[in-house]
């Protein structure tokens, strides 16, 4: 069956790979000239498998308001704000108000996430994939003694569920992580020993050259206009080619993984997709004392902003901002992320030499992505990731395969179902 993939970003990369596991033929539509080059290029670099959760969190709602008015908080709105932000935020508290969603909803996305983790372990067993990944756990860290209260409940849930956890004191959590020498405030930490990093730019180009020597055709700097359906089925995809002109592409079936670009696709279709673009900020540097470092990935709750190890350089990135497509990148949000990093590893990296950038997290407003089949009969979704889509990207790729081939999927995905919104 010839399967046209829509989007070239981690996880239409992993979902390429997945289905010619299966034996498909292949055809990925992006419209970078190269694979992993918007919301996967300079994402935090955590391959966060325990730490997925909603977006919608009752106990973040009375907090959100004086983050966005404290100069450095880790939320950020443009004002005034657009009608489709507005929107997204009173759909949000919405969710957020419903009576047992959250837990379901957690516990839905933690299960998808261990499946993550298992799927790409067998993918850099299978491949020699050179993207600085490793596996060395995650530590969030308690800058104010009652974070420790909430990290024993998550802790908790956790052990119920089979996923590793430690509960650290600031002595272990320096004995894990000697390189963090600053005067940060610091009671404790939560360790998710099955955490992994990774560059993931790095990991989506390489999987793509994997893909295109297994026969993938990677078709770069091509915009999807629309998809071609009738009430039954879709027939094909109108793009705009690299040179300008628009061409027909038919295909047995078809995944829309376009990230925030993917309501545009299926809402002539009759399918509603609520994905808001949450911005985000990253700088990259090269470490300049690699013993001053972390060894892994540390979020800092003080700051709200998470560094990561990768080889011989730190990725550290910060804040959710809700201002539609604005790419700019302000100073001071740069300067918080710079911030924190000195807070915690002090003379670790060249900081005036960092490569900054911005961009959009395709998040919907329960907090779950959009997994499954969609309003024709061959076509499916792998979208709306929100802020975890390279930790569930392998995952999402092998359930989306296994719907694809009629089988029953190794998660349950009522809660990741595309038609959930309309209900």
């Amino acid at each position: 069956m010839h399967i046209v993939v829509v989007g070239g970003g981690v996880v239409g990369v992993t979902t390429a790979r997945e289905l010619l596991r299966r034996g498909h033929q292949v055809t990925v539509l992006e419209r970078h000239p190269l694979a992993g080059n918007e919301t996967s290029k300079g994402n935090a670099a955590q391959r966060s498998y325990g730490v997925v959760y909603p977006w919608a969190d009752p106990s973040m709602v009375f907090k959100a308001l004086p983050w966005i008015l404290q100069k450095s908080g880790p939320l950020k709105l443009k004002v005034p704000p657009s009608l489709d932000a507005m929107r997204f935020m009173f759909a949000t508290l919405r969710y957020a108000w419903s009576p047992g969603l959250f837990g379901l909803n957690k516990r839905a996305m933690l299960r998808l996430g261990m499946h993550s983790r298992e799927r790409f372990l067998a993918l850099e067993q299978e491949h020699d994939l050179a993207f600085d990944g490793q596996h060395r756990g995650l530590l969030h860290l308690a800058s104010k003694p009652e974070a420790m209260d909430d990290y024993r409940a998550i802790h908790e849930l956790l052990n119920d569920m089979g996923i590793a956890s430690r509960l650290l004191t600031p002595v272990q959590v320096r004995e894990t992580e000697p390189g963090m020498t600053g005067d940060g405030p610091l009671y404790g930490a939560i360790s998710y020993d099955t955490d992994g990093t990774g560059d993931c730019h790095l990991f989506s180009r390489s999987l793509a050259r994997v893909c295109e020597q297994l026969g993938a055709n990677f078709r770069y700097d091509v915009k999807v206009e629309r998809l071609v359906a009738d009430e039954t089925r879709v027939n094909a995809v109108q793009l705009t080619n690299a040179d300008g002109r628009l061409e027909t592409l038919e295909a047995d079936a078809f995944v829309v993984c376009a990230g925030c670009w993917s309501p545009q696709l299926v809402q002539p279709l009759g399918l509603r997709l609520p994905i808001y673009p949450i911005k985000g900020y990253s700088i990259t540097v090269p470490l300049r004392d690699a013993a001053k470092g972390p060894v892994s990935t540390i979020h800092d709750d003080n700051f709200k902003v998470v560094s990561t190890r990768l080889g011989d350089r730190l990725r550290a990135t910060g804040f959710v901002e809700l201002a539609d497509f604005n790419r700019d990148i302000p100073q001071a949000r740069i300067d918080t992320i710079k911030r924190s990093v000195e807070s915690r590893f002090p003379g670790c990296a060249d900081l005036a030499a960092a490569e900054t950038w911005t961009g959009f997290r395709p998040m919907t407003p329960d907090g779950p992505a959009i997994i499954g089949k969609g309003p024709r009969d061959n076509l499916f979704l792998n979208t709306g990731h929100g802020t975890f889509g390279w930790t569930l990207s392998a995952g999402s790729a092998d359930v989306i395969a296994q719907v694809i081939d009629g089988e029953e999927p190794a998660v349950v995905l009522d809660p990741f179902r595309p038609g959930r919104f309309s209900e």
